[in-house]
């Protein structure tokens, strides 16, 4: 028997086409819209990365490719390695830390590689930090590479006080 056939059920499970929808069908929905990424939505709603890079890097190109690809609204400017690397010590990234490109993403660093992904999670939990850094640069982390031959790396979430953590790891492939 049914177990939306009774009475009390009725008003829970409708018909759309021919196909009986019901409840738990609708809640799942709606759950899984809920946990949907930015790429679906719409290009105004997109938070905005600003890319700092040197001119002709090509894993810097593919990155912000990348990112648009995941949703984003990016923007980016070449500067001279010395002056990226002054940006990079006034946003907080120490030399540790240090890829080839910086971002900034609503009031956070992104420095590297950065999944899209880590980016959302950052920019919905809002941590107090400086934000995120692929340090190096992996092969097989966006940009860089079929991520099916992927190097194992870490995504450091950067402190205010300079510390860091791990905000979120990949396995080698």
């Amino acid at each position: 028997m049914d177990q939306f056939a009774g009475p009390r059920w009725k008003a829970a499970r409708t018909e759309y086409m021919g196909h009986h929808i019901n409840r738990r069908t609708m809640l799942s929905a709606f759950g899984a819209l809920a946990v949907t990424s930015l790429s679906s939505w719409p290009a105004s709603a997109a938070p905005t990365i600003h890319v700092v890079k040197t001119s002709g890097c090509g894993c810097c190109v593919a990155w912000i490719d990348y990112l648009r690809e995941n949703g984003f609204e990016v923007t980016s400017e070449d500067m001279p390695n010395g002056a990226l690397v002054k940006r990079k010590m006034d946003l907080g990234i120490s030399s540790d830390m240090a890829s080839c490109h910086t971002a900034e993403a609503d009031g956070y660093a992104i420095e590297g590689h950065v999944p899209a992904a880590d980016i959302e999670r950052l920019l919905r939990e809002r941590p107090d930090a400086v934000g995120l850094a692929v340090p190096g640069m992996p092969y097989g982390s966006p940009g860089m590479g079929p991520e099916t031959e992927r190097e194992a790396y870490i995504v450091f979430l950067i402190r205010k006080d300079g510390t860091t953590e791990a905000f979120s790891s990949y396995p080698a492939a």
